[in-house]
C-alpha cells in the first residue's frame, strides 16, 4: 500500500521527508556498498532483486486516484540483504515509481516510510528476536521471519498510510476511505506473506548463502 497522489497536509509531506532522509542518512553512514564493492555476485543479486521489485510494483490494484494496493516485498528484501542495502534499493525504487508518473515527488518521503522504513523495522525486530531468543530451526526462521514477519509488517505499513491520512489528511472523504481501508488490511497480510514466504523458502532450499540474515551453520549443519 502506497500513496499516489497528495492527500496529505504540507507539514506531514515535510515531516515524512525528514524522517526518510534521516533514516536514509543512518543507512549510508553504515556503509553497506563496502559489502557489494566485494562481492560482484551480490551486487548482480541486488539490482536484479531491486528492477524486479520494481516491475512487481506495477501490478497494482487503484481503487481510489490516491492511494495503491501492491505487494511490497521490502519484508524479502530485508531478510536477503539486511536493512541497508533494503532500504536504499526502497528509495531507488519510490524514486523509479515517481520518475514514470505513478507516484508524485513530493509523496517520495511518505511512500518510503510506509513500504520501506516500517516494513524494514518490524522486519529487523522480528528477525532480532527470532535470533536471540527462539530455537535455532530452519522452519522457525522460515516461518516467523518469512510468514509472519511479512504478515506483521504489512499491517504496520498498512496502519502508517491509515494514521498518515487520519492525522494529517486534507480531504475528508479521504479520512473516511482511509478508516475504511483499515478493516481490509487483514486481507492484505496473506498473500504478502505468502509470497514473501514461498520465495524465502526457496531461497533457503537452494541458495541459503544469498540471505543475509540466514545463518546456515546455526540453523541447517548444527542439526
Amino acid at each position: 500500500m502506497s500513496f499516489a497522489q497528495s492527500v496529505l497536509a504540507p507539514w506531514a509531506l515535510l515531516l515524512t521527508w525528514l524522517v526518510s532522509l534521516s533514516v536514509l542518512a543512518w543507512m549510508i553512514w553504515l556503509r553497506p556498498w563496502r559489502v557489494l564493492i566485494g562481492d560482484v555476485a551480490l551486487q548482480h543479486r541486488w539490482l536484479a532483486a531491486t528492477l524486479a521489485v520494481v516491475l512487481m510494483w506495477q501490478l497494482r490494484a487503484q481503487a481510489v486516484d490516491w492511494l495503491t494496493l501492491h505487494l511490497v516485498f521490502t519484508v524479502l528484501m530485508t531478510l536477503v540483504f539486511k536493512m541497508p542495502l533494503a532500504l536504499i534499493s526502497n528509495v531507488l525504487i519510490n524514486v523509479a515509481m515517481s520518475a514514470i508518473g505513478r507516484n508524485e515527488w513530493a509523496l517520495l518521503g511518505a511512500n518510503v516510510l510506509v513500504t520501506g522504513i516500517v516494513p524494514a523495522v518490524i522486519t529487523g525486530l522480528v528477525w532480532r528476536w527470532v535470533d536471540r531468543r527462539l530455537p535455532d530451526n530452519l522452519m522457525i526462521f522460515l516461518f516467523v521471519c518469512g510468514f509472519f514477519g511479512a504478515a506483521l509488517a504489512t499491517l504496520a505499513g498498512g496502519l502508517s498510510v491509515v494514521l498518515l491520512i487520519m492525522v494529517a489528511g486534507t480531504d475528508s472523504e479521504a479520512v473516511y476511505l482511509a478508516q475504511e481501508y483499515a478493516r481490509f488490511l487483514p486481507l492484505l497480510m496473506p498473500s504478502e506473506a505468502f509470497i514473501t514466504g514461498m520465495l524465502l523458502s526457496i531461497l533457503l532450499v537452494y541458495h541459503p548463502s544469498w540471505v543475509a540474515t540466514f545463518n546456515d551453520r546455526r540453523y541447517i549443519d548444527s542439526q
